[in-house]
């Protein structure tokens, strides 16, 4: 059986780059399709890969993506598989199932139905202001037409949460499987004896917000929140919004340190965290499952694919507003519980990599069977 992994861009690595880790690993031999390719941005996990890009892959665009999000639908269509393979699997927010190919049954797996076409208020603020959003209607209406289009054309659809799933049926009119993103717990665990790394506070004695510092992900909320309480807090990120975020610290006590820290670190600074903040819609929130794989609670905002991962009282808090402060509240709450992290660590489980990979067995196992418009169940 001959498979094509196809992935959005690689010019960074987060929660979608471990999806394609984990798909990688059942096809080593796959080669991975991708608009462009920024070498060394991965932590070597794909080294010695095969992979094919697209005309957007030079240096200015690895650095600028966002700016070329107009080029990235012709981008997308412009990689054409031919007649290759029987099964492509394509992990997407968005572009990466719009490649061309005469054969193979396509399954896209859904981190995101198009979020700078369908959610670009929410998306695009990383970047814009209100106005130049509304100027760019034009632009906004072609990809949301592109990415429609595109939404029809695997055989099957899977999304990473019933959260996603939602606005895969909305959007694009498709029934979709839900098959939630892989944790890897032989990377992320709780462990008790778990050494301290070499950072500003001592173990559990700040609280944590880690990933890409995006508009959307509100480590501005956080901040403000932080500021008020001057509890210790480590942000641990990069990204487009992180001048704007350290600009308004004003506690001692708010530390904002670089990405770039490899697994086991990151597995010892999550582990050394009283509890991750996560004040953020996500389609799933991988940050939240692999810091409770970690035994470290989290609290969280009541909505979005994060309720399908936090157990309010089990392993973290949920509340109910995006506010300083109701994320005070929160916090003020999470003190009066008593979290067992040998117990918070076992709810990550379900999420493990093996169950991903496993039920991404069973579909392929299965994929002749259904037709691009059949009724699915849930795996």
């Amino acid at each position: 059986m001959r498979v094509a992994l196809v992935h959005d861009y690689l010019n960074q690595f987060g929660g979608a780059e471990r999806v394609l880790v984990a798909l990688s690993e059942m096809f080593p031999e796959a080669p991975i399709y991708t608009l462009f390719h920024q070498p060394g941005s991965q932590n070597g996990h794909f080294a010695g890969k095969t992979i094919k890009t697209s005309f957007l892959n030079n240096s200015l665009v690895h650095k600028n993506h966002r700016f070329f999000v107009p080029l990235m639908p012709g981008a997308a269509n412009s990689i054409n598989l031919g007649d290759k393979y029987d099964i492509i699997i394509s992990a997407t927010a968005g572009w990466a199932k719009g490649i061309r190919y005469s054969r193979g049954f396509h399954i896209s797996y859904t981190h995101s139905p198009l979020r700078y076409a369908w959610e670009p208020q929410e998306y695009l603020g990383t970047l814009f202001d209100e106005s130049l959003i509304k100027a760019a209607h034009p632009i906004i209406s072609y990809l949301k037409n592109w990415d429609e289009r595109m939404g029809l054309k695997p055989n099957m659809l899977l999304a990473n949460s019933e959260f996603t799933a939602d606005k895969v049926r909305k959007f694009y009119g498709r029934d979709v499987f839900v098959v939630h993103p892989p944790v890897d717990t032989n990377t992320f665990y709780y462990d008790k004896e778990e050494p301290v790394q070499k950072l500003p506070f001592s173990k559990h004695e700040y609280f944590l917000a880690f990933g890409r510092i995006l508009h959307y992900k509100k480590f501005d909320l956080i901040v403000k929140a932080f500021n008020k309480l001057n509890t210790p807090l480590i942000i641990l990120g990069d990204g487009p919004h992180r001048e704007k975020v350290e600009q308004i610290i004003t506690s001692p006590n708010i530390k904002l340190i670089g990405n770039g820290k490899h697994d086991d670190e990151m597995r010892k600074i999550i582990s050394g965290a009283r509890a991750t903040i996560f004040p953020q819609v996500e389609d799933f929130g991988l940050t939240a499952a692999e810091s409770i794989a970690c035994g470290t609670p989290v609290i969280a905002y009541n909505k979005g694919g994060q309720t399908e991962i936090i157990e309010d009282g089990t392993n973290g808090v949920l509340f109910d507003e995006q506010s300083p402060e109701a994320l005070i509240a929160a916090i003020e709450a999470f003190t009066r519980f008593k979290f067992n992290r040998r117990t918070v660590s076992k709810t990550a489980k379900k999420f493990s990599k093996e169950n991903f990979q496993k039920k991404i067995n069973i579909l392929l196992n299965h994929a002749n069977s259904f037709s691009t418009r059949s009724s699915l169940h849930a795996v």
